[in-house]
């Protein structure tokens, strides 16, 4: 029996913190696999909001979501994470149970195309305010692109700076693994 995969891991914590009817935030919709998760898991009386800059990725989802877990209320914004404030209701922030970043590009498309650390450091603040007391954010880092260890370096020390008395943040990876392994940061708002 091998460790649990890091975006495993990453759904068994939200698993254990997000309950059915809850809303939820994908900030990087991608292909869609976070997306369609969280929209199983919260149901058909919850919410799912995805966030993506590019149209080929919230088609995926889309797709996918057809395929795997029709009539779920899933929004999908083409939009940039940093811009969850303005997008989600303001009677839903301090109450959202789950945020889930997956950083890097979109598999199988332009790799020019990534996540940047002005807007990601942006999107997590933004996440520190929507999530509840016991939601969680889950960030997996993908580092063998341009500028990815960069910015897995600025989301580390924005992660450890969290103050103790309101977050606890933990991190999970693998060590001996080559090629730029990706690794998870969790953070869970007490």
């Amino acid at each position: 029996m091998g460790f649990v995969s890091i975006l495993s891991f990453a759904h068994k914590l939200i698993e254990e913190r997000v309950q059915p009817g809850e809303t939820v935030i994908d900030a990087t919709a991608g292909g869609g696999v976070d997306t369609a998760f969280l929209a199983r898991l919260v149901g058909p009386s919850g919410i799912v909001h995805a966030f993506d800059i590019q149209q080929q990725a919230l088609d995926r989802t889309a797709s996918r979501l057809e395929q795997e877990c029709p009539g779920r209320d899933v929004r999908l914004h083409l939009r940039g994470h940093e811009t969850m404030l303005d997008v989600i209701p303001e009677e839903s922030h301090g109450r959202i149970g789950a945020v889930m970043y997956n950083l890097g590009y979109l598999p199988g498309a332009d790799h020019e195309t990534v996540t940047e650390p002005t807007s990601t450091l942006g999107a997590l603040e933004a996440s520190t305010q929507l999530i509840r007391r016991g939601g969680i954010i889950t960030i997996v880092l993908y580092t063998g692109h341009r500028g990815g260890l960069e910015e897995a370096a600025e989301v580390e020390r924005w992660a450890a700076a969290l103050p103790q008395k309101h977050f606890q943040t933990l991190q999970y990876r693998f060590m001996n693994q080559i090629n730029y392994p990706p690794y998870l940061i969790a953070v869970e708002k007490r």
